[in-house]
């Protein structure tokens, strides 16, 4: 898909996101969303993406999955670049900290969200990465 069509898809489930309380449908049908804010890293400019969050007990993961493909999407190093943002969860928006999770930490994450999601499981089987990022978004 083009860059101008994931933007475009990108909007339409932010539009959906805000007009039905943080709840959308599609392919995202009982999957939880956030749409997480993000300042580009060479550029400066500001961007959304929706994505799949799972709820910790301090904040939310996100995961650097891009569809199972085999390089880390945008947003992955413009959170690392830029890690003080905001998300909108449900009808919440707060300030975060990103944080790439490693080790136990990253282990715990990403296996609940392969046993929750089963989709991810087969991302993680598609891609040649050597492990598919998972980012922590911590309230400040």
């Amino acid at each position: 898909m083009s860059a101008g069509k994931w933007a475009d898809q990108n909007q339409a489930i932010i539009e959906e996101f805000r007009a039905n309380d943080g709840v959308v449908g599609g392919n995202f049908t009982g999957v939880p969303i956030a749409l997480v804010h993000h300042k580009g890293a060479k550029s400066g400019v500001d961007r959304i993406n929706p994505l799949a969050t799972q709820k910790l007990e301090h904040g939310y993961a996100v995961f650097a999955s891009k569809g199972g493909a085999d390089d880390n999407p945008a947003w992955y190093y413009n959170l690392l670049a830029n890690p003080d943002t905001f998300v909108e969860v449900g009808t919440e928006a707060f300030e975060v900290r990103a944080h790439e999770a490693e080790g136990e930490e990253y282990d715990r994450i990403w296996n609940k969200q392969k046993a929750d999601i089963p989709t991810f499981a087969e991302y993680e089987k598609n891609t040649k990465r050597s492990y598919i990022p998972v980012i922590v978004l911590e309230p400040r």
